[in-house]
């Protein structure tokens, strides 16, 4: 990521990353919460991957050493890819993310993997007083595969349509725009799926990528946007985002974490001063220094400057933004305004 913006020292991230760990913060631990962006496979904690492993027999190397993992504490030394950033800058520390998120999947092998792995996200989120686990998924392509290859996948998933409530895009960004996939869009639109792409934080081309989710996506846009914070930069976007009152799933400490980046906190502030409708999310947690939505949440707080107000507010953005049922969304909003009478 090339930047011209003052860069954090490694030193100083670790001490943020502490700081939001160990958090206690009671209003964000008890207040309702709905959590849109983090995908499942981004949860697969070091302490669940490792005894699916040993049951199917799977070894997990470990590219520092060349050798394969002898155990849970040299696996869990391998999710601190701050160590990573710090000796191969952004580009190093990405790849090796990206290792280790798709390595993970070698240990879901069977029925019980996955459902392991959702009830291990279903416990935490329970405990975080997230009050929203969408049944339906967010069916994402991987953009560094080919376009074909994306058509293929959602023809198969068809059948599973029920499941399914929306189609999206992720993966390595870097040359491969929104508009190359968008036969597959213009198909998930006519079938009525909602659509939401990733537009990274630091990716080549970014707003261009934006604009193309804003006003083309699909036919005539996104229904809501992931990431996309580079629209900041550009007051023309921002404007556009507004105007069609399109939501977007942010995800602070990922952002941060991987770029160092001081105008990250300062493009948050932007946004939401705006009055966009911004939902928090953790993105792939397991793999990000084990910070979870309310982590998030409280880095807001004591990075960018949040009250209490603005967390109410960004709960009510992204109980309107998610793609529930409207029954569902009253009974969460009566949640939160009965929260907010009480605590505040």
């Amino acid at each position: 990521m090339s930047s011209s913006n003052a860069v954090l020292a490694n030193a100083t991230i670790r001490e943020y990353r502490d700081l939001i760990r160990n958090q206690d913060d009671e209003f964000i631990k008890q207040m309702p919460k709905v959590e849109m962006h983090v995908h499942i496979e981004g949860t697969m904690t070091p302490e669940l991957r490792w005894p699916l492993a040993v049951r199917h027999r799977i070894p997990i190397p470990n590219p520092r050493t060349g050798k394969y993992c002898r155990d849970l504490s040299e696996l869990k030394g391998l999710y601190d890819l701050l160590d990573d950033l710090e000796q191969g800058g952004v580009e190093g520390g990405m790849l090796r993310f990206f290792e280790l998120y798709y390595g993970g999947f070698d240990v879901l092998r069977d029925e019980e993997d996955f459902y392991l792995l959702a009830m291990n996200y279903f416990q935490r989120a329970a405990r975080m007083n997230i009050r929203q686990v969408q049944s339906q998924w967010i069916m994402c392509f991987l953009r560094d595969m080919s376009p074909e290859s994306a058509m293929s996948h959602y023809i198969d998933a068809l059948p599973y349509r029920d499941m399914i409530v929306g189609i999206g895009l992720d993966s390595l960004e870097t040359d491969r725009p929104p508009l190359l996939f968008e036969d597959v869009f213009q198909r998930a639109r006519e079938d009525g799926f909602k659509i939401t792409c990733h537009c990274d934080v630091g990716a080549k081309d970014s707003l261009r990528h934006i604009a193309q989710v804003i006003d083309q996506l699909g036919g005539t846009g996104a229904d809501r946007i992931d990431h996309g914070l580079h629209a900041a930069d550009d007051p023309s976007l921002l404007a556009k985002v507004k105007e069609k009152d399109l939501g977007m799933t942010i995800c602070p400490w990922g952002y941060l974490c991987y770029s160092g980046e001081t105008q990250i906190l300062e493009r948050i502030r932007i946004i939401h001063d705006a009055g966009i409708k911004i939902a928090i999310g953790s993105d792939d947690p397991a793999y990000m220094e084990d910070v979870w939505l309310n982590n998030s949440l409280h880095m807001l707080r004591e990075l960018c400057h949040f009250t209490d107000d603005d967390f109410v507010a960004l709960q009510r953005y992204a109980i309107d933004i998610c793609w529930a049922s409207a029954d569902v969304k009253r009974e969460i909003l009566a949640e939160l305004q009965e929260y907010q009478k009480q605590a505040l």
